[in-house]
């Protein structure tokens, strides 16, 4: 099973206890606004924009808190104007990390990211060093026990998938960006659940790590997904679902 998926999932749940306290919505904003002053203010025509609304409906962000964000992006109403920005660099045992940022100041989020990989044995990279490990990839995470892998993978690869991986609790669905929306709505109107949805960078290979090397990696992943100018961490790294559970506790 790969670490990202497994990790995906956690956060899937964290996500959902972060929203009661309000904590997730400053992210959710921030990618709110970035994504309308980007593409404009209409979800239609704008599928930055629309994941973006999709994710914090999910979170139960209030409905005019989307629409303010929706009009500082599009101009309609004066607020901060976020730059978008990705990280480079090396975790613990030479995993590679992206950060996905929206900052109003470069210099503040930098000495922050690379202080966070520095303090958990891992260091900043150039521009380029790791990124082609990556692609961007639609990916749907959908509970076994909820659909036959045959029925499944059929309805999938007929709306554009790539590929489906089976897991011990989940099956992975991958697609190309442009088809993401199409799978999507197909598993949602066969009434599947679906533990998370999103499109990010996929690894081509992992990094197994274990003991020390693991417990660095997570704690570094969180803090850096704590911070408010990080949008996302994307890495390669490969962890049982044994020591992240243990991580957990």
């Amino acid at each position: 099973m790969s670490g990202h998926s497994k990790w995906a999932s956690i956060k899937h749940k964290k996500a959902a206890a972060d929203a009661k306290r309000g904590k997730a919505f400053t992210r959710f904003i921030r990618e709110i606004t970035y994504a309308a002053r980007q593409g404009g203010g209409d979800p239609d025509s704008n599928a930055a924009l629309r994941h973006a609304i999709d994710d914090a409906k999910a979170a139960n962000m209030p409905a005019d808190n989307i629409k303010k964000a929706i009009q500082r992006g599009s101009g309609e109403l004066e607020g901060v104007s976020y730059e978008g920005i990705t990280y480079e660099g090396y975790g613990p045992a030479g995993v590679a990390v992206l950060v996905e940022c929206l900052t109003d100041n470069k210099n503040r989020t930098v000495a922050e990211v690379r202080h966070i990989f520095g303090k958990y044995n891992g260091n900043l990279g150039e521009k380029g060093c790791v990124g082609w490990i990556f692609s961007r990839k639609g990916m749907i995470i959908v509970p076994r026990d909820a659909v036959g892998e045959d029925e499944l993978m059929e309805l999938a690869l007929e709306n554009g998938a790539e590929d489906m991986q089976v897991e011990e609790e989940n099956y992975e669905i991958y697609t190309p960006v442009e088809d993401f929306d199409k799978v999507l709505n197909a598993i949602k109107e066969k009434k599947y659940p679906i533990e998370s949805s999103e499109i990010g960078m996929i690894p081509s290979t992992y990094v197994k790590l274990e003991g020390k090397h693991a417990e660095q990696m997570l704690r570094m992943t969180e803090k850096l997904e704590e911070m408010d100018d990080v949008q996302n961490v994307w890495s390669n790294f490969d962890i049982s679902a044994e020591e992240i559970e243990a991580y957990e506790q």
